[in-house]
This record gives C-alpha cells, structure tokens and sequence, in this order.
C-alpha cells in the first residue's frame, strides 16, 4: 500500500477569510455583468432595427452576429449548416456565462428527459431540477415577411446587452437558441428593396425569384419530410441535438384591424398528439397576452380572430407537436414602409379573443419589432418561472407515448365518433317511435 501525502494548508487569520470570502462572491458574481459594451445595432448597421424605409442583408446580419459574439460572455454563434446558395445558417446560443461551463450537460439532459426512455418519474424530476428550459425563437423564414429576421436582431442585442432583473433571471434559467430560418432570402429580398435610392419608393414587391432556392414560400411545408438544406439543418437542431421544450416560429401578417395573431388557436386541435401539448400551448399563450396588456400593446387577437390551428402538420411549429414540444405561431403585420391599420368595425369592442382592441392609424415598422420582443420576452420569461415543469412534462408526455405504445390503446376519431352518434340519434328514434305506436 502507497501512502499518498496531503499537504496541509496553511491556516488563515479571519481578515484573510473575509477577504477570500469578498473574492470568491465577486467572482461568482461577475459572470453575469463582466462583459464589455455591446455595439448597437445603430452603430453597425447605420439605422436602428425597425427604422422606416430600412432593411439589413443577411451579408450584415452575419457581420453584425459575428461582431457581438465576440464582444459578449452570454451568446456563442454556431454554423448549423449550408444554406441551398452555400451561405453559412446561423445559429446563437444564449445563456448566463456560467452556464456555458456545462452546457454539454444541459443539452444532455434536454435529449434524456425529450426520449423518456428508461427514467423513472423521480429520475425525470432530478433532471428537470437540475436542467434549464431549452427555448427556440427564429425568424426569416418567410422572407417577405421581413419583420422576423429583423426582431432576431433586436431580441438577440437586448438579450446580451440589458442587465435588468428580468433579463438576468431568463439567462440563468434558460438556454435560448436564436436561428436564422432562411439567409438566402434575407439576402434576396432585403437587398431588392435598398436597391431603390429613394427611399419612399422602396418595396419588397416584384421579386424576379423565389426567396427559398427551390421552393420559396414552401419551404415551410418542407419539415415533414427534409427536402432542403435549411430544413434538415433545423431539424437535426430541434430534434437530435437540443430537443427544445418551446419552438416559437415568427410569421407575418396579421388580421386586418389587428397587430398579431397569437395563439391560443381555434378548436379542434389535433387530438393525434399528447393533450399536455395543447394545455402547455395555453399556457404560454396566457402569459404573452398578459404581457401585451400589461405593456399597454393593444391589438392582439387569438383564437377566432383568425384561421391558425394546430392541424397544418408539414410546418416549422407544427411538426414540433409530434415530437411533444410546445410550438408557437405569431402573425404580425408590420413594413419598412408605413402602413395604416384600417378600421375593422366590429375589432372595436372588446371580447374574449380580442381583449384589447386598437384604434386605426399610422403603423411604423419598429412598432412591430417591439411587440415582438414583447412575445420573445413573455416566452423567456414563462420558461424561467416554470422551468421544473417544461423539463418534466415533455418526458411525461413521451413516457405516454412508450405507455400507449405497450398496451392496446384506443384512439377515438372523429368518423367513429360521428358514427356512434348516428347510432344513439337512429336508437332514440327508434324506442320514440315503439313508445308512441304503444301508446295509440
């Protein structure tokens, strides 16, 4: 047996402890704050994001991305993958700085608890205590809907760049991917409309090729089935690296007489997936609409306010319900060039799909942009508060699906449904009719 001699540390006096004890705090501290100045947006671009008559390219986006990484401790840019045109697709991690110290760990656990597979309940607990929230936003997809990219922008600088309460709980609780869905058609569409020296002439309209390489607007029918480059890139993001619990998919535009669709979607929702889906759907849902209240942003309307559901299941959100994810759509109008909101009569009265009406008048591009960061913001910050509860609910819904899958289990239908009510109704016909002829 080999003895191995510990050195013993010498002792320390209290004003030596106190002092180490100032240190060891500071420094346990400082991760959050210990960043220098983070270029605006302004100072790179020429002109705030949401600026009238003002477009970034993907070529400045890139640019602008690459140069506040290496500024900030609390954002890592990551290539995911070639575009269809052979540009890089960008991806932003973002998180707390100590949290980048084990983020191979909180991915880790996101996979474990995403495949249920073999946990135990007080396992999947353990790991949802011990995980952060793995929150997606993205935009660009639709390039024409020119809003998403550039809220990317804005949401990503104020993410790194506030040190508000707020802002440095969500980055300690959660590790937010940031994804640009379609670079190519940045580029394409942005590029076009500051082709024009006068700026009050400038328009997204007339584009002489699709803004996706190959299929243009249907690149967001592509995630079923993985034709394209950018959908593959995503997906294998989504789900076989990060599994995120929340997918939130920017699109444009929304209702006339509104600002922007938000879910809750109407009903029926798609009974083929777990119900935890669409009660987590709620209840993201209530905290956005909450919020938009609260920061006094009327115009935001759910439900029947317009067509969205959950039955559409090719999309960058919808696919994500099978995978048992919570995946949001947003439908905001908003230009570069100012628009009006016209008046919808019957948008003027509040009800419960449209609690907070808006008045017609002038809309102006950074107006949209804040009421995204609004939405970005109330999904952070839902994540964070219910941390423990997104981690566990999506390996209980996968621990349904295992469950179901190893005993004979019966989904209802809406055929079958229809049929036994024909049934029941020719039945009660029936025994009327026996009813009425014995009493004659």
């Amino acid at each position: 047996m080999v003895a191995t001699r510990i050195a013993r540390r010498p002792k320390l006096d209290r004003p030596a402890r106190l002092t180490l004890a100032v240190v060891a705090f500071a420094l346990a501290a400082a991760p959050l704050a210990a960043q220098g100045r983070i270029t605006p947006p302004r100072e790179f671009f020429g002109f705030n994001i949401g600026d009238d008559y003002h477009l970034a390219t993907y070529t400045q986006f890139t640019g602008y991305w690459r140069k506040i990484d290496a500024e900030s401790n609390r954002m890592v840019v990551e290539e995911i993958g070639k575009t269809a045109e052979g540009r890089p697709q960008l991806m932003a991690i973002i998180t707390a700085p100590e949290n980048f110290r084990n983020l191979a760990r909180y991915k880790q656990i996101s996979q474990r608890l995403a495949l249920a597979e073999g946990l135990t309940e007080a396992q999947a607990r353990q790991l949802a205590r011990e995980g952060k929230a793995v929150v997606w936003f993205d935009g660009g997809l639709h390039a024409t809907e020119v809003l998403g990219a550039h809220q990317l922008i804005e949401t990503v600088y104020q993410l790194i760049s506030r040190n508000d309460e707020e802002t440095l709980r969500i980055l300690r609780d959660n590790i937010i991917l940031a994804v640009h869905a379609n670079p190519d058609g940045m580029e394409l569409v942005s590029s076009w409309y500051m082709r024009n020296p006068n700026p009050e002439q400038r328009s997204t309209g007339g584009i002489p090729r699709l803004y996706q390489k190959y299929i243009g607007h249907d690149n967001n029918r592509d995630f079923y089935i993985l034709n394209q480059p950018e959908s593959i890139n995503i997906a294998r993001i989504q789900y076989h690296e990060w599994m995120p619990q929340i997918i939130y998919n920017h699109h444009q535009t929304g209702p006339a007489g509104t600002v922007m669709f938000a879910p809750p979607f109407r009903d029926p929702f798609n009974h083929n997936f777990d119900p935890m889906v669409v009660v987590g759907l709620d209840l993201v849902a209530a905290a956005m609409h909450e919020r938009f209240i609260r920061e006094d942003k009327p115009g935001v309307t759910m439900r029947s306010g317009a067509s969205y559901s959950t039955w559409w299941n090719g999309g960058l959100r919808t696919t994500a319900y099978f995978h048992n994810m919570i995946g949001i759509l947003t439908e905001t109008i908003g230009n570069p060039t100012p628009i009006e909101i016209p008046l919808v009569v019957r948008n003027q009265l509040p009800r419960g799909d449209l609690p907070a009406p808006i008045a017609p008048q002038r809309w102006h591009f950074r107006q949209s942009v804040d009421y995204s960061v609004t939405a970005n913001y109330a999904i952070f910050d839902i994540a964070s508060r219910r941390k423990e509860d997104f981690l566990f609910n999506i390996y209980k819904m996968g621990k349904n699906a295992i469950d179901r899958g190893n005993t004979d289990t019966w989904t209802n239908r809406p055929m079958e449904v229809d049929s036994l009510e024909r049934r029941l109704a020719a039945g009660r016909a029936g025994a009327a009719g026996a009813a009425g002829a014995a009493g004659g």
